[in-house]
């Protein structure tokens, strides 16, 4: 296994991993609250949102480049 798709999986599990903490926080009684107060999750929320999303992302296209180089 190349170092691309190495580290593609670990993004993509990291990717997961921090959205799986983004659901779970969003499923709190007090982001519940912040966000039907103020329309906007709270900060830890968001920055597990971002994060996930992008390691997501960069994970797949670790992965999706090693295939077409292989």
């Amino acid at each position: 296994m190349s170092q691309s798709k190495t580290i593609g999986l670990v993004g993509l599990a990291l990717g997961g991993f921090l959205l799986f903490f983004a659901w779970r926080a969003s499923n709190t009684p007090v982001d519940q609250l912040s966000e039907a107060l103020t329309g906007r999750f709270t900060n830890s929320t968001m920055w597990y949102l971002v994060g996930g999303v992008i390691a997501t992302i960069g994970g797949l296209a670790l992965l999706l480049r090693g295939k077409t180089r292989s």
